[in-house]
C-alpha cells in the first residue's frame, strides 16, 4: 500500500494478462499436436497480432501515473520519455 490507488491500478493489475493467456490457451488447445515448435511459435505469434487489435483503451489517468512514479523514482522513470 506504499504507492497510490493509480499507481496500484496499474501495476497490480493482471486482467489484461490473464485474458490474453486464456486467447492464446484457446486456440492452442484445440490442436492435437505441432509439427515443430516453430509452428507453435507461429500460432502463438498470429495469436498475439490478433488480440492486439483489441488493445484500444488507454490506461485511466496515465498522465497522473507517471507524474507520480517519476516523483518516486526520479531518473529511473526518464528511459520511458516524457509522456506527462
Amino acid at each position: 500500500f506504499e504507492y497510490s490507488p493509480d499507481i496500484r491500478r496499474a501495476i497490480y493489475t493482471t486482467n489484461a494478462i490473464e485474458a490474453m493467456h486464456r486467447q492464446i490457451r484457446k486456440v492452442t488447445k484445440t490442436k492435437g499436436a505441432f509439427t515443430s515448435d516453430q509452428a507453435l511459435l507461429k500460432l502463438v505469434y498470429l495469436t498475439v497480432k490478433e488480440i492486439s487489435k483489441k488493445w484500444t483503451m488507454p490506461i485511466r489517468n496515465w498522465g497522473l501515473t507517471m507524474q507520480q512514479l517519476h516523483i518516486k523514482f526520479g531518473d529511473r522513470i526518464k528511459a520511458f520519455g516524457n509522456s506527462f
